[in-house]
């Protein structure tokens, strides 16, 4: 069966496709709120360290579960000969995938809507003060619901093309293009006369703001923002070719996951200091306050337009990513076709999505949108998470992940132990105050 598995086609696909999964709303749009309630510079120096020191073994985890398996979640469980009992945190991983796939559409909608809003200028026609009436009328309304179906249509032609002809070809366009965006914002942002006070905000590391809030927020956003505990990097690593350098592969997406987050901030806080806005304005930051920034600036539909542009395209290889967790259990589990697979997933999450969006609205009571993120973000990828490190550090068999991680490649030794001893002991450790920090 492995011989038969899908593949992507080149090391370029793999790279894109894989930072296209964790590159999402977690590094545009949750990371710099996150930074600029944490303090800034304090905030980013803990995150970079908890990235490289949990978030890069927790990848290799994954990675190696994943190709040594040639099965996505939760039959990799089974193929590497774990017992029964572990099988219910691949079971644990669709439903995280089922419920991060609706909640997540809904936002992902919203910047659609945020994309015609800027290219038709009704950001600009809107007064500033309106801006929170505007976004919470917007989202509690049927026109949400729209785009969050149109977002999901999207996302399923996509996965139709499969691994190469979908996956591997869509992120080859748009990772480049995401970053092209980027860096033209940056420049942009670097231009502004209040530029140097946000850049000293970022990088400056104010020891004083290092509280247990911020190391704690820092060490969740490393996880959550490489999309860790969900089987993303297990599903995209059984279709890695057997050349692919896991720890080098593992480096390059938490470096590249992490310059998106730090250029996300290059963009957003010279813009907030500038215009006389404060950093610590939370989930707002992005829907509210920086509309009312762009509506300041010159040509600012066009800013707003690229902007929004790209936290639609980083939701789409986030949500990309998701989905695939699902279809392949369908085509691995249920022998079933890609069409048919697709086609499910899609009907299913369009209910789902809906019911989200409507949380705003006529839902409001019953709130599904919280119920979801809350059960998948807080309790679902940490136990995923967890159980990935603590299966492949104590229960797979030492010379089946040696052999990944030294395959087609030369892995120093002190290398390979931090990689061990990472899954082993220290990465389980930190999900483990991730979960309780998340449930109290």
């Amino acid at each position: 069966m492995a011989e038969k598995r899908a593949q992507f086609g080149t090391r370029l696909g793999v790279i894109a496709a894989t930072v296209g999964s964790a590159v999402g709303l977690g590094n545009i749009w949750r990371f710099p709120y996150e930074c600029g309630t944490g303090g800034g510079g304090a905030f980013l120096a803990v995150y970079i360290l908890f990235v490289f020191l949990i978030g890069v073994p927790c990848i290799c985890a994954e990675f190696s579960l994943g190709r040594s398996s040639r099965r996505g979640m939760p039959g990799a469980f089974r193929i590497s000969g774990a017992r029964k009992q572990w099988g219910f945190l691949g079971y644990a991983a669709i439903l995280a995938a089922f419920m991060i796939l609706a909640f997540y559409a809904v936002v992902a909608g919203w910047t659609l809507e945020y994309i015609i809003d800027s290219a038709t200028g009704l950001f600009r026609d809107t007064p500033n003060s309106d801006r929170h009436a505007q976004f919470t009328g917007f989202i509690s309304g049927w026109k949400a619901v729209l785009w969050t179906i149109v977002f999901l249509v999207i996302n399923g032609l996509v996965m139709i093309g499969g691994v190469e002809k979908g996956i591997e070809r869509v992120s080859n366009i748009l990772m480049p293009i995401l970053f092209l965006i980027l860096i033209v914002f940056c420049i942009n942002s670097l231009t502004m006369e209040g530029a140097s006070e946000g850049l000293y905000f970022l990088f400056h590391p104010d020891i004083s703001k290092l509280t247990p809030d911020v190391v704690l927020g820092a060490l969740g956003q490393a996880f959550f923002s490489l999309s860790l505990g969900m089987g993303c990097l297990v599903t995209y690593s059984s279709y890695f070719a057997d050349d692919t350098p896991l720890i080098k592969t593992s480096m390059q997406i938490a470096a590249l996951d992490t310059l998106v987050a730090v250029l996300a901030g290059v963009i957003i806080f010279p813009a907030v200091f500038s215009f006389g806005m404060t950093p610590d304005q939370g989930p707002t930051l992005v829907f509210e306050v920086l509309p009312n920034i762009f509506h300041s600036m010159p040509g600012g539909s066009f800013w707003s337009f690229l902007f929004f542009l790209l936290l639609a395209l980083a939701s789409l290889t986030s949500i990309i990513s998701v989905s695939e967790i699902i279809v392949a259990f369908l085509v691995d589990e249920f022998r079933m076709g890609r069409l048919k697979a697709t086609m499910i997933i899609t009907c299913i999450s369009l209910v789902t999505g809906t019911l989200c969006s409507l949380s705003f609205g006529p839902l409001k009571s019953l709130n599904l949108f919280n119920i979801f993120d809350f059960t998948s973000s807080n309790i679902l990828m940490p136990l995923g998470g967890l159980g990935v490190c603590a299966f492949v550090g104590w229960q797979m068999r030492r010379s089946d992940f040696t052999a990944q991680m030294k395959m087609n490649s030369k892995v120093p030794a002190f290398i390979f132990d931090y990689i061990s001893i990472g899954i082993k002991y220290v990465a389980p450790a930190a999900i483990l105050i991730i979960f309780i920090a998340g449930l109290f």
